[in-house]
């Protein structure tokens, strides 16, 4: 494919010291690969190990890397904010830092976002604990009867946006999981053309998922309520 003129990548990360540096540099000839210009964040949030000391090193060692840090920890909206906010290129993909997807397989968003405005990964086989598959089902359900609108993979960490489309769906309000119901919310409701690409799934090597934490579904579902207020009453 040829290369695309400029392209953002940011990943997520909270307390994968053991992954962040192996995410970031098989990310980078990839990065040279399917991009004249790139750049690649390292969000941090709040991190209580090393993985903001590495992600430091990292980009000491690379001009096209940047670290950006927050504290406390926050929750993955608030990591996905930072990331949008501090892209500055015309395309910008996000992928979870936790090693579980490979991310030579943005040729595939690349390809399909020339006939969209965001395109969304959905996972062929999640390999992840079946309490995760079921929160995911569920999630669905309530993404179509809440905000009317349904996909294969909601909460996929892999998605990549127009400028364009990230400057519609701003500001956004959501600091954990349900960040990514209010980014497909917001791009319904500014009739973004959204499309979906199969990904494969890979199991966590190291560190631990938090998605399945009730603290964070709890959170979840106060923010997912919040954002049904805002949306009905033109808030959003």
């Amino acid at each position: 494919m040829n290369k695309v003129p400029e392209l953002t990548i940011f990943f997520p990360f909270w307390n994968e010291e053991k992954n962040i540096e192996q995410v970031v540099k098989k990310a980078i000839p990839v990065a040279k690969k399917v991009a004249d210009k790139w750049e690649i964040l390292m969000i941090d949030d709040g991190s209580s190990d090393k993985t903001a000391a590495i992600g430091k090193k990292l980009a000491e060692q690379n001009l096209n890397l940047r670290l950006i840090s927050h504290v406390p920890n926050r929750g993955y909206g608030a990591a996905l904010k930072e990331g949008f906010k501090n892209a500055k290129y015309d395309l910008i993909v996000f992928n979870d830092g936790d090693g579980q997807f490979d991310f030579s397989e943005v040729t595939k968003f690349l390809a399909k976002i020339k006939n969209a405005d965001v395109v969304i990964g959905h996972r062929k086989k999640r390999s992840d604990h079946p309490f995760r598959h079921l929160l995911m089902n569920l999630l669905k359900i309530w993404d179509l009867v809440f905000f009317g609108f349904y996909f294969k993979d909601i909460d996929c960490g892999f998605k990549l946006f127009r400028r364009q489309a990230v400057d519609k769906i701003m500001p956004l309000k959501s600091e954990g999981a349900m960040i990514t119901t209010e980014i497909l919310a917001k791009s319904k409701k500014a009739k973004l053309r959204i499309l979906e690409v199969e990904v494969n799934h890979y199991p966590r090597l190291f560190g631990d998922q938090t998605g399945g934490n009730l603290r964070v579904i709890i959170r979840a579902i106060r923010e997912s309520f919040s954002l049904w207020k805002d949306l009905r009453n033109g808030r959003a």
